[in-house]
C-alpha cells in the first residue's frame, strides 16, 4: 500500500524542505517523491544534509511542470489546505484520510497522490478543485502554520498507521464490490473527461465561458465526489458523444 503513496510538492522554494520531506516520507515508509515547477534547485548540499540519509529519495525525485503531469495515474487525489474556499470542497481530516486507505488502494492499480502547495501561498484554487478531497491538520487555530516537512510528517505518519493496521488484519475481506467494480478513474481520465464535458456544454448552449458562473468548478466538485471508476467516465463520455453528434445533426437541419 504505501509503495502506492506519492507525495507531490508545488513550486517549492527551498531545497531544504525538500531535503526534509525526503526525510519524513523515509521514516514512514513512503517513497514516490514528484515535484512540480519547484523555484529552488533540488540537488543541493542543504537538501541532502536535511534528508539526512533519505538523499536517495531527492536524487530519484520525478520533477514535472504541472500538476497534471505529476498525478495523471493517481485515482485519489487530495490536497493539503488550511485555508476556507468560497466553493467548499470535501474536507477530511489526517486520521479518516488514513482510514480511507485501505479501501482506496485495494485495487493493484490504485494510486494516490498528497499534494503540498507553496510554503507562502500553499496550493492555487485551480490546484485544489483537480483534488478529489482536502485534508486539513487541526493545528494550534492561533498558530497553524506549519513547516512543509512537518505537514508532510503527519500524513504520512497516518499512512504509515493505516498500513501498520492492514498488516496485523492479513484475513481482512475486500471491500464489498471491490471484485466487480471497474478499476478506479485516473486523473488523466478525469481530465480528459472535464474537457470534453465543457467543450459539449458549450456547443449546446448551456455554458458561456465568457460568464462560467462556477459552472465548472461545481461540476468538477460533484464528480469528484461521485468517484467515478473508468467505465462509468467511459459511458459517460459515451453520452458526451452522442450529445455532440445529435447537435451537429440539429445543426445542419437547420442549415
Amino acid at each position: 500500500m504505501l509503495e502506492r503513496i506519492r507525495i507531490v510538492l508545488i513550486g517549492t522554494s527551498h531545497p531544504g524542505n525538500i531535503g526534509g520531506t525526503a526525510r519524513a516520507m523515509h521514516n514512514m515508509g513512503l517513497a514516490d517523491l514528484a515535484l512540480v515547477a519547484p523555484r529552488c534547485e533540488v540537488l543541493t548540499a542543504d537538501s541532502v544534509s536535511r534528508a539526512s540519509g533519505a538523499d536517495h529519495l531527492v536524487h530519484k525525485a520525478r520533477v514535472v511542470e504541472t500538476l497534471e503531469a505529476a498525478v495523471a495515474d493517481c485515482t485519489l487525489v487530495v490536497g493539503a489546505s488550511a485555508r476556507s474556499r468560497t466553493l467548499p470542497w470535501p474536507m477530511i481530516s489526517p486520521r479518516q484520510l488514513g482510514e480511507r486507505l485501505p479501501e482506496e488502494l485495494a485495487a493493484p492499480e490504485a494510486r494516490l497522490a498528497l499534494v503540498f502547495g507553496r510554503e507562502d501561498s500553499g496550493l492555487s484554487n485551480a490546484e485544489l478543485q483537480r483534488c478529489h478531497a482536502h485534508v486539513h491538520i487541526p493545528a494550534n487555530p492561533d498558530f497553524s502554520s506549519l513547516n512543509l516537512a512537518t505537514a508532510v510528517q503527519v500524513l504520512a505518519y497516518e499512512c504509515r498507521l493505516a498500513w501498520l493496521d492492514q498488516q496485523q488484519d492479513d484475513d481482512a475481506l475486500p471491500p464489498m464490490g471491490m471484485a466487480e467494480s471497474a478499476p478506479p478513474a485516473s486523473h488523466a481520465d478525469l481530465e480528459r473527461y472535464f474537457e470534453h464535458l465543457e467543450r459539449t456544454l458549450i456547443t449546446i448552449g448551456f455554458h458561456d465561458p465568457a460568464t462560467p458562473r462556477q459552472l465548472m468548478a461545481r461540476l468538477r466538485r460533484l464528480m469528484m465526489r461521485a468517484r467515478p471508476d473508468s467505465m462509468e467516465v467511459n459511458i459517460l463520455r459515451g453520452i458526451l458523444s452522442a450529445t455532440e453528434k445529435q447537435a451537429e445533426a440539429a445543426r445542419r437541419r437547420e442549415g
